[in-house]
């Protein structure tokens, strides 16, 4: 393993499993938890897809404040959102949401936007990559057969590039191609380093 961070504990607060694998193949030591997060975010005051992802790292992190306080750990937490047309696409709910989300990105152009807070002590060090999708048209046919054999339910956007609609549909990436499975890595290994170094 890697040691990048001084001997600082890294504990990852994510159920995602995309991000447990890319921080390991990454050559990091870490720990998980796993919570039970509140994903809100104030909606009213018209948030663009950064601020909102910012938002919801952050609100992740100080809601572990109380159980993880010491300065010798670092705390990960990250949210990715899918920003097109000036709204968020969300997790779908079923098949018809799933539908409705692919159809908005065929033949258009997204951002995929991830949050990430990195928590030590009572330090919170908030930054955001952006990655600009394009995807060609999607035939119904197309958009149907993904949603019936791949289920992208808990994916933000109704896609995993990795997954079949990423190599017949997707046209170009601009940015962290990491940061569209749902971690930027090689950011977030620079990152890590200032907020170690920091004493």
């Amino acid at each position: 393993m890697l040691n990048l961070t001084h001997n600082y504990r890294l504990i990852l607060a994510s159920r995602s499993m995309r991000r447990r694998q890319l921080l390991y193949e990454a050559g990091l030591e870490f720990d998980v938890i796993d919570w039970d997060f509140d994903e809100s975010y104030p909606e009213a005051e018209g948030l663009s897809g950064k601020e909102i992802a910012e938002y919801l790292a952050r609100s992740k992190a100080t809601q572990l404040a109380k159980e993880f306080s010491n300065y010798n750990r670092v705390i990960i937490t990250a949210d990715t959102v899918v920003w097109c047309n000036g709204e968020v696409l969300g997790k779908p709910t079923n098949y018809e949401s799933a539908f409705r989300i692919l159809k908005t990105i065929s033949a258009n152009t997204h951002e995929v936007i991830t949050g990430i807070c990195l928590k030590r002590g009572s330090l919170l060090h908030v930054f955001s990559e952006t990655t600009k999708v394009i995807f060609d048209e999607l035939s119904d046919e197309m958009i149907d057969f993904y949603i019936k054999n791949y289920h992208p339910f808990d994916k933000a956007g109704a896609y995993g590039i990795q997954e079949w609609i990423g190599l017949v549909g997707n046209a170009a990436i601009e940015g962290s191609y990491y940061n569209v499975m749902g971690l930027p890595v090689h950011r977030l290994l620079k990152e890590l380093k200032k907020i170690t170094e920091n004493k």
